[in-house]
């Protein structure tokens, strides 16, 4: 191919294949085959699961980091730039380097078609293998078994929590989700587990394949000590911990279950203050991000299903304001979104609608409206795009208020580009 620029390389693999999203390996790993990947780094870490996934991968990847490591992560969706999603060292990925890791792909891959998600899989694979990374963590894009991303063999598997999602690939019950989820196990090497009731389908299938499973509540435990530490223990250790800059109610479990992989993986332990400094410096954008606006405060949250909507509606129940909460709201077509609300049901919020341009998974303010009439947020304002949600909400707030965005990562992706920009 001529020289091209980043965007028009995502340009071009969104075009690749005939659907944005086809379950299988067969084709990521006969291309893996042919670009002759080995393994990605001297221990690998993968990290699946319905919410947690990059808040995890966050945990680990600045632990191992303090611990002097070199390490990749590779996650997704991003939220501005695509480079986000590659990551050496803490930097983002440049476009050169996605550019030349591209060109190696496409050379390779022949007459096979790939997802977009899977070209930048492999994309990704391909610089963490000439990186010479200690450590590489990869998220799981959707599901497990057949993601892309399950070709790789990992030391150890995380698997953060297991709810309704996705419903169209993975099944509509959370033994049937646990059942693709549990597909990135590895016969006779660790499965940690972050919550306390994994459904049995991965404690069956763990057991099938000689897995040993690590579980929350079991084997590995996180307690609060006081406003500002907590305790992570198992049956060897005890670590007392800064609670994590993360602040949503579930990320002591997310940064439990990365501590028990990091221990869990072979070879020399990571010292203690590695994990007490990786625990404090964890950051990632859009897990209840605070930005203020124009004197009010704004969290950005790129929760997107009745689980992630619940953990936020215990977060504002624990962070009562003396004012009022002006929910902006604006989901994907696939989305559950009458669940979703439901969640905050009891919470005096007010609402405002939102339309959303994602390609075949858009949906308008209208769309969304009609599908919200029996519930909390049943006549709420509806508005074209995000900004014009935002611009609402914004000039009704007072001083005490909070305007709360979420529901899609395109969502908060809008929201902060409006907010960058002034708007």
């Amino acid at each position: 191919m001529a020289s091209i620029d980043l965007p028009q390389w995502l340009a071009y693999i969104e075009q690749q294949h005939p659907t944005s999203i086809d379950m299988g390996l067969e084709r990521v790993r006969d291309v893996a085959m042919r670009l002759a990947l080995g393994k990605s780094a001297a221990r690998v870490i993968t990290v699946g699961g319905t919410n947690g996934k990059g808040s995890t991968v966050a945990f680990i990847e600045a632990i191992a980091r303090a611990a002097g490591w070199k390490v990749g992560a590779y996650t997704s969706p991003h939220l501005l730039r695509y480079n986000e999603r590659v990551r050496i060292n803490g930097v983002d990925a440049d476009d050169a380097s996605l550019i030349e890791a591209f060109e190696a792909v496409e050379a390779a891959r022949g007459d096979t078609s790939l997802t977009y998600f899977e070209f930048g899989t492999l994309a990704a694979l391909w610089l963490f293998e000439r990186a010479g990374l200690d450590l590489a963590v990869l998220e799981v894009g959707l599901g497990g078994r057949l993601d892309a991303v399950n070709i790789v063999d990992p030391d150890v598997a995380v698997i953060t929590t297991v709810d309704i999602d996705h419903t169209d690939w993975l099944g509509n019950e959370r033994e049937a989700i646990g059942a693709e989820k549990a597909g990135i196990a590895r016969a006779w090497k660790p499965l940690v587990l972050g919550e306390v009731d994994s459904p049995s389908s991965v404690l069956r299938h763990a057991y099938a394949i000689g897995a040993n499973a690590l579980r929350l509540g079991s084997d590995f435990f996180q307690e609060p000590i006081d406003s500002q530490t907590w305790r992570w223990r198992d049956v060897s250790a005890e670590l007392v911990l800064p609670v994590p800059a993360l602040s949503a109610p579930a990320q002591r479990a997310n940064a439990a279950s990365a501590i028990a992989a990091l221990r869990a993986l072979p070879g020399d332990a990571l010292p203690d203050e590695a994990f007490a400094q990786g625990v404090a410096d964890a950051a990632l954008p859009g897990r209840l991000q605070h930005v203020s606006h124009d004197g009010v405060d704004v969290v950005l949250d790129v929760g997107h299903n009745p689980q992630a909507a619940r953990e936020l509606a215990a977060w504002l129940q624990t962070h009562p304001i003396p004012g009022q909460t002006h929910a902006v709201f604006a989901a994907l077509a696939d989305k559950d979104v009458a669940s979703v609300v439901a969640s905050f049901a009891g919470l005096p919020l007010r609402w405002y609608l939102a339309g959303l341009d994602a390609g075949p998974r858009a949906q308008s303010a209208d769309q969304l409206a009609a599908r919200l009439v029996a519930t909390a947020a049943a006549g709420a304002s509806r508005h074209h795009r995000v900004v014009d949600a935002l611009q609402a909400a914004s000039a009704a707030a007072r001083p005490g208020d909070r305007v709360l965005v979420f529901g899609s990562f395109h969502t908060v992706a809008e929201a902060m580009q409006a907010l960058h920009s002034g708007r």
